[in-house]
């Protein structure tokens, strides 16, 4: 499932064909995805200018004149840019048709993504409205983490990975994420003082941020919005990795499972 660097890394890879665009028109050839593509969507949105290209969460947002258009890419979703007449291939679900001759293709073999409408402002949407905050943002600190700890028995890589709580961590950045702090996933999240919740942040920002420059991590079928594969999984240094050797101190990672998602640590980076 693309996560936070890969929607990111797709917005970047897209906003710049779509910045200033007039849609001419919008082809919905399944509207059957995760939840139905709205009636009005392309009578609402054709004629309109793209103004921005934002992403929340992992929600990608088209702003136009009269609304927002949000896409979720689901587990298997893609977009990407293409000439108008290039012929379709399969699970092209909805076509964004620019004036200029180009289109934004929605793929979607599993039909787990989404597009959306909405006119009112996107923060108050029902999918938006309780997403916590975004992991480059200064609400997100070690002291807005250690108040959001206090008193929780939960394992620590499941609060990170709530979206209630911080946008954007999902597993295999919450496995490296651990890694780099050197806090063990199950360590009850109550647990943790301000030192180490501090640690954990700056982790959290510096894996992220290090997975986007990389184009995010192909571990499956992810592209970039431009058809290019992701290559953080070259620099993962726990996820999938049960048995091989740390890369800091040699002792073969271990693995278990913590909320039914696969768990990757080092005993001994990571004591319990």
């Amino acid at each position: 499932m693309p996560e936070l660097p890969e929607v990111e890394t797709i917005r970047c890879g897209i906003a710049p064909h779509l910045l200033g665009q007039q849609i001419a028109k919008i082809v919905v050839r399944q509207p059957r995805l995760r939840w139905p593509v709205p009636l009005e969507l392309a009578t609402a949105v054709a004629g309109q200018t793209i103004q921005q290209v934002d992403r929340r969460g992992k929600y990608l947002l088209l702003r136009v004149d009269v609304g927002v258009v949000i896409v979720h890419l689901g587990m298997s979703g893609r977009l990407q840019i293409a000439p108008a007449d290039k012929p379709l291939i399969k699970h092209d679900h909805v076509d964004f048709i620019l004036a200029d001759g180009r289109c934004l293709h929605f793929n979607d073999s599993r039909r787990f993504g989404a597009v959306l409408w909405t006119v009112e402002p996107p923060e108050q949407h029902v999918l938006l409205r309780d997403l916590g905050p975004e992991p480059f943002d200064e609400a997100f600190s070690g002291s807005y983490l250690y108040q959001r700890a206090q008193g929780r028995v939960l394992a620590i890589k499941s609060l990170i990975m709530d979206n209630r709580i911080v946008v954007g961590v999902g597993n295999i950045y919450a496995n490296e994420s651990l890694f780099v702090a050197n806090i063990h996933p199950m360590r009850p999240a109550g647990q943790l003082s301000l030192a180490q919740c501090e640690r954990l942040t700056c982790a959290i920002r510096e894996v992220l941020g290090r997975a986007i420059r990389q184009g995010g991590t192909t571990l499956r079928d992810f592209v970039s919005g431009e058809g290019a594969p992701g290559y953080f999984q070259h620099y993962l240094q726990v996820y999938a990795r049960q048995a091989l050797a740390c890369t800091a101190c040699g002792t073969p990672i271990q693995q278990c499972r913590i909320g039914q998602r696969a768990t990757y640590f080092c005993p001994n980076c990571q004591p319990q």
